[in-house]
Parts: structure tokens; C-alpha cells; sequence
């Protein structure tokens, strides 16, 4: 998967990630991929979640060592 940005959230704890990747999505255009990177494992409830309720869309995620990465698309 190709992605437009990317965050570096290794290493913090929820609700960081959330937050992080909420301020970074409103300055993308819309349909733009923010990718995450994380290491708490509650950002793989927290980031789906948080996308259902503003109206992104969470394309999955993919490990890389302790990181995973998160793929969030901005809502249209």
C-alpha cells in the first residue's frame, strides 16, 4: 500500500495516537492516506474507531517488527 503521510507514533500510549492522527487528517486533501505508526496495541481499536465516529475511512493496518502501521484515508 502507497501512502501520502506518514506520523511516527512509536511509543506512545492511547489516546496519542488517536490524537496525533486527528490533527494531521485535517490538513491532508480529502481522499489522502495517513499512515501511522504505532506501537500501543489499542491503536488497532482505537484508530478504526475513531474513524468510524468522524467519517474517515481505516484501511487496515500492516506489521512491521513492533511497529504497526495504520492506513487511514481523509473523508471526502
Amino acid at each position: 500500500m502507497t501512502w501520502d503521510h506518514e506520523i511516527d507514533c512509536e511509543g506512545l500510549l492511547c489516546p496519542l495516537p488517536v490524537l496525533r492522527a486527528r490533527k494531521r487528517l485535517m490538513t491532508l486533501a480529502p481522499g489522502q492516506v495517513l499512515a501511522v505508526r504505532a506501537t500501543d496495541a489499542m491503536a488497532a481499536v482505537d484508530l478504526p474507531h475513531f474513524c468510524t465516529q468522524s467519517g474517515h475511512l481505516y484501511l487496515g493496518s500492516r506489521a512491521e517488527g513492533t511497529v504497526t502501521l495504520h492506513f487511514l484515508r481523509a473523508k471526502d
